[in-house]
């Protein structure tokens, strides 16, 4: 008897081989007509007989598999390279002047803070940079950036102008910067970037923020925010804040063209461009009681009550790494690492903190638009 093999070639010999015999009877007199009959006819003959010859099969398998697997490759080493972008070691130590004023001993100024990517194999494959004044005039350039929230992200928009203007500039905006409880917006020329803060202490704020985005349907290219200092000390509430947030993850969900990443099926409705803004979430800083400049801000803002908006934080999954749309700058990290020698009142750290969230924050942007500087 013959095998299933067998008797589909002699299925396919029939099928095809005849009719293309019988072509060839009728086309022999012109010899393009033929041509290209005998051609297609060839073709068809090649794809119906392709499944019956397991070696053409397991290579055209082999190579769309091989395909696969070097698009899987590169997607994992981008992200294993986001993962490893928060492994910075620091060094701390005094000044040259340190021992010209021992009353000040205790003071932040008095000690040189450096920071650099750990030293390892991982670390050095995703050759990260520090990015300088021409670096990000071309990353940023023609870009709107907007940074939304408390003190922390003041901080951290000061950071930003430091690295894109002269230090002269940065010392005539610095008071217009810090101006309490008010917005900032400056655009820099040279680069067409325009960069704006937004007082927004609050998660609801941030939120209302969102929704007017949504709203005009005119959002930045680079979204920053962060929240949670101020509701830890006015409400002082973990759960409501873990509310707010969830409420704000679907906000800036729902702002977001298409998210399958982020666990939703398809498109957004109501949409209008396929662009996405990079989205990333600033940290809650390393608080360190005993250094609070107030009585209410000891008694409330306790190291346990920080563990606990944190665990919130996590459980909102408005971070990337737990399925939400906001990449984490952890500047809870970094300010840990870098200590108490970084800070005067135990919840603002010194500029070198916000400028290494800063970097994390650029190199982040070269991995996800797959640049190198």
């Amino acid at each position: 008897m013959l095998g299933a093999v067998q008797l589909g070639l002699l299925a396919a010999c029939v099928v095809l081989f005849v009719p293309m015999g019988m072509a060839g009877w009728h086309l022999s007199r012109n010899k393009v007509l033929f041509f290209s009959g005998a051609l297609f006819i060839t073709l068809a003959v090649g794809v119906h007989l392709t499944p019956y010859f397991p070696s053409v099969s397991d290579f055209i398998t082999s190579v769309s598999s091989s395909s696969s697997s070097n698009v899987d490759v590169v997607v994992d080493d981008r992200d294993s390279c986001v993962s490893l972008l928060h492994e910075i070691d620091w060094e701390v130590r005094p000044s040259k002047d340190f021992d010209l004023d021992p009353y000040l001993h205790n003071n932040s100024v008095n000690f040189d803070k450096f920071w650099s990517w750990r030293t390892s194999s991982s670390v050095d494959s995703c050759d990260f940079q520090r990015l300088k004044r021409h670096d990000v005039l071309e990353l940023l350039n023609g870009s709107w950036v907007m940074v939304a929230g408390d003190s922390q992200a003041r901080m951290f928009t000061l950071s930003l102008i430091s690295l894109v203007l002269d230090s002269e500039r940065v010392e005539s905006v610095r008071a217009s910067l810090f101006k309490r409880h008010s917005d900032y917006h400056i655009v820099v020329d040279e680069m067409g970037m325009k960069l704006d803060f937004i007082w927004a202490p609050y998660p609801s704020n941030l939120t209302d923020l969102v929704v007017e985005f949504k709203h005009s349907h005119v959002y930045p290219d680079l979204l920053v925010m962060g929240s949670g200092l101020w509701h830890m000390l006015h409400m002082t509430n973990a759960s409501d804040y873990g509310v707010l947030l969830r409420l704000l993850r679907s906000s800036v969900t729902a702002l977001l063209p298409v998210s399958p990443q982020f666990g939703m099926d398809g498109p957004v409705t109501g949409s209008v461009s396929v662009r996405s803004p990079h989205l990333f979430w600033l940290g809650m800083p390393t608080l360190i009681n005993s250094m609070l400049n107030t009585q209410e801000k000891r008694v409330k803002m306790t190291n346990l009550m920080r563990d606990e908006y944190e665990s919130e934080l996590q459980k909102s999954n408005i971070l990337r790494q737990f399925g939400g749309p906001l990449q984490l700058l952890d500047i809870g990290s970094l300010s840990w690492n870098c200590g108490i020698k970084c800070t005067d009142d135990g919840m603002h750290y010194d500029g070198a903190v916000y400028e290494a969230g800063l970097q994390i924050m650029l190199n982040a942007l070269l991995i996800e638009s797959h640049q190198k500087l």
